[in-house]
């Protein structure tokens, strides 16, 4: 059978850079699961690639696209090269937006004073500056 430098891994991550959501399934919000059904030569190359189950909205296309751009390690048997059936599921999904992260806000305030026990003064006589009034915060996520 025909295999791929690098496995399912290197797959997935060739359709994640390779793939183009066709605008008419973005607009109609279509999501799904293409199936192409093709051949590989004995070189490794992809032929004759068919859509055996398909969603529509461009996205049957850019499936066919995708696969004929693979190429395969070249394929024997018992020295002769041979050509093989394929089939592979080709994922579509909406891209996800990211969802706003919720935040609360709580404000607490804390008023400090001194007792009312009369006003404290200075060396030079003078009455003592007030301290400021100082406030405390809390934001929680």
């Amino acid at each position: 059978m025909p295999r791929l430098d690098g496995g399912k891994e290197v797959l997935k991550k060739f359709f994640k850079e390779n793939l183009t959501y066709p605008a008419q399934a973005l607009e109609n919000k279509v999501e799904g699961d293409v199936i192409v059904k093709y051949k590989v030569s004995g070189l490794g190359e992809v032929f004759d690639a068919v859509v055996e189950h398909g969603i529509g909205y461009g996205c049957d296309e850019e499936a066919l696209r995708l696969v004929s751009m693979l190429k395969y390690e070249a394929v024997k048997n018992r020295g002769v090269r041979v050509t093989s059936n394929s089939r592979m599921k080709i994922p579509f999904r909406l891209p996800r937006k990211p969802k706003p992260t919720k935040m609360n806000m709580v404000y607490t305030t804390s008023k400090k004073t001194e007792k009312p026990s009369g006003e404290k003064k200075s060396e030079g006589g003078k009455p003592a500056e007030k301290k400021p009034e100082t406030y405390s915060y809390t934001i929680k996520f």
